[in-house]
């Protein structure tokens, strides 16, 4: 008997659910609510019995609460990237795009790729990516209100701009706050984040950007994993004789972990041995500033995996090795 098969498309306020079961699907969209999670379990316990593979996307965290009901409710959970799943619909030539339409395809692809199962992060982690992100967000909010203030002709305006910035200051250095109480009272994360702070170019923001985006290093079994998972792995585009363009990073992966990544990698090859030796080899052969900086970003998520992995702080000797 062919496994049940669940196919979730999550939106801010509500969940499509597409049941598949031998080949017929039933349907249900249910609100984006512990409401909404308890409802969707007792019609999957109705309908399928008391065990399916459901499959969503990873689109930020308004899967996450339903996938770990799921989860809790014995049910198999795999969250997928996104663009999996739009490639498997572009394999199919499907041109209308719906929330009904997206829960069925997520559906098909679960049966056709038998993606792996997804392991929700401790609660401590998924508490750090909440005030982590939080405070990303507070920090472009006062990067833009900055940009208001000296974009403003009214002395008024300007006025207005500084309150708002001074708002915003107090609002950053609560939220820094939380982020350091948090980690001390969770001594296992501490001891994570200090040693990644080993690391040179990587200080405690930065730090716990990575522990809060990775959320669970361990479910990567290689550096090239998660170097993969945060899109960072070079993309070459060469076919035949004709066609030879250039290397560029894939981009299918983890933003946020990018961005965080950037000026930790500037500071890296400046005050970081092993970046600086690895950046001038690459400038050497005639890459690009922005490659060796990509490649910088690359080795200090490499650097990150192992020192978590070994459990202990970085090495200069062996990094250099």
């Amino acid at each position: 008997m062919d496994q049940p098969i669940v196919g979730i498309d999550v939106a801010k306020r509500k969940v499509d659910i597409a049941l598949v079961i031998k080949g017929k699907v039933r349907r249900k969209v249910c609100k984006n609510s512990q409401e909404g999670f308890k409802e969707a379990c007792q019609w999957l316990s109705r309908h399928a019995g008391s065990h399916v593979h459901a499959c969503m996307e990873a689109t930020g965290s308004y899967g996450d609460d339903l996938a770990i009901a799921l989860i809790e409710a014995g049910h198999t959970v795999s969250m997928v990237n996104p663009a999996q799943v739009a490639a498997f619909g572009k394999s199919e030539l499907l041109r209308t795009k719906t929330d009904r339409v997206d829960a069925e395809l997520i559906a098909r692809f679960c049966a056709a790729m038998h993606p792996e199962p997804w392991t929700p992060p401790a609660p401590e982690v998924r508490q750090l990516q909440a005030l982590v992100r939080r405070l990303d967000t507070l920090v472009d909010m006062r990067a833009e209100e900055k940009l208001r203030h000296d974009a403003a002709a009214s002395p008024d305006v300007r006025h207005s701009a500084r309150d708002v910035i001074a708002f915003l200051d107090t609002q950053i250095a609560a939220v820094e706050t939380l982020i350091r109480d948090h980690f001390n009272q969770h001594p296992g994360l501490k001891a994570q984040r200090d040693l990644l702070t080993s690391i040179p170019g990587i200080a405690e923001q930065t730090a716990a950007t990575i522990l809060a985006e990775i959320r669970n290093w361990q479910a990567f079994t290689s550096a090239r994993q998660l170097v993969a998972y945060t899109g960072l792995a070079p993309q070459e585009r060469t076919s035949g004789t004709s066609v030879r363009g250039k290397a560029k990073l894939c981009k299918i992966g983890n933003a946020r972990l990018r961005k965080a990544l950037y000026m930790p990698a500037l500071s890296a090859r400046r005050y970081n041995d092993a970046a600086t030796k690895l950046a001038e080899r690459l400038l050497s052969r005639g890459k690009t500033k922005k490659q060796a900086i990509a490649a910088v970003m690359r080795k200090l998520l490499t650097w990150s995996y192992g020192v978590l992995k070994s459990g202990r702080p970085f090495d200069l000797t062996l990094a250099s090795a």
